[in-house]
């Protein structure tokens, strides 16, 4: 049994149907704290989403300040505001849309309902602001931390599900997918359940509290090559790469990019194609800002799950993977 709170708090939680936001709702329930989920309406799914029984369920448009405060808070006080949301697909008035304004709003809801105390999950790749989503989320981070609450942005590294889209194609014998050889990226994937855990932890932690927190599962940093040769080896396969080059995605964006001036489709396609070469060519580990090098030692670890062990149970069939946005390949 986990470690219980020592305060039990009344959690206001956003994105919590999101894996890492089950992850999150079952630690914080695990830790004895009331949790009160915002989804969004879906008469013709589960009502309650793959959620655990001991949270309660309430829906509305997390887009209109006034769904928040009538179908969310109703007038009711709450302790804390806990957000695993995102933008679903980065593209820019979405990332606007969710990243920044919708959590604004719900800040502000929160402060009338009493709320304290905000954990807010990022992600680590803000430390680069080169696209719409990363600013989006930098805004709302410089608001949270003026907004005088007590604060713990989490800045997630890599998750196993992002790095699981090659799966399917390498049993089927087909080549792993590098750009360029493999190496010019590293991660410290981190597990949904250890990255949840981390998260309901922060309500509870004051070394975790009023700071901005790069974390990664357990070490050492792996590459996309470390990644298909695990994965070559579970499937006992003899690894085979196919190399991309980089140059390839900079045609595309910039085909894309000329397009896009007279259609917004296409525009919302070279912001994605960005995405991809951002992903494709920065790695996902704390950046000295000194020496503008990604440092795999000066990334923090927790939890114990490995990328190895979660392959080895995808490919056995115990554990199964929503790519949705995530899939890359």
């Amino acid at each position: 049994m986990p470690d219980t709170s020592p305060n039990p708090r009344r959690v206001f939680m956003l994105g919590a149907t999101g894996t890492i936001g089950r992850a999150t709702v079952a630690a914080l329930l695990d830790k004895g704290h009331e949790v009160v989920c915002f989804l969004r309406p879906r008469p013709d799914a589960d009502p309650r989403r793959g959620l655990p029984e001991g949270a309660e369920i309430r829906t509305g448009n997390v887009t209109d300040p006034g769904s928040l405060a009538r179908d969310g808070f109703r007038g009711e006080r709450f302790d804390a505001l806990v957000s695993c949301l995102a933008s679903r697909s980065g593209a820019p008035a979405d990332a606007w849309a969710i990243d920044h304004k919708a959590h604004s709003d719900a800040l502000a809801a929160a402060r009338a309902a009493g709320v304290g105390q905000m954990v807010l999950l990022s992600a680590i790749c803000v430390q680069k602001p080169d696209l719409e989503f990363q600013k989006a989320k930098l805004a709302f981070e410089d608001e949270l931390v003026k907004s005088g609450l007590t604060y713990s942005i989490v800045r997630a590294t890599a998750f196993f599900k992002s790095l699981s889209g090659q799966v399917e194609r390498v049993r089927k014998g087909k080549p792993f997918l590098v750009f360029g050889d493999g190496r010019l990226t590293a991660c410290k994937p981190i597990s949904d359940a250890d990255l949840g855990t981390y998260i309901a932890e922060c309500l509870d932690d004051p070394a975790r509290q009023n700071r901005i927190l790069p974390i990664g599962g357990p070490g050492p940093a792996i590459t996309p090559l470390d990644q298909g040769r695990m994965l070559f080896e579970l499937l006992g396969q003899e690894p085979k790469f196919k190399h991309v080059p980089v140059a390839m995605m900079d045609t595309i964006i910039a085909v894309l990019t000329l397009l896009g001036k007279v259609s917004a489709k296409m525009r919302n396609k070279a912001e994605f194609a960005r995405i991809g070469k951002y992903y494709a060519t920065e790695s996902m580990l704390v950046l000295d800002p000194v020496t503008d090098r990604y440092d795999a030692d000066a990334t923090p670890e927790a939890g114990r799950d490995t990328l190895r062990v979660f392959y080895a149970r995808l490919i056995a069939g115990e554990e199964t993977v929503d790519l949705g946005e995530h899939a890359v390949f």
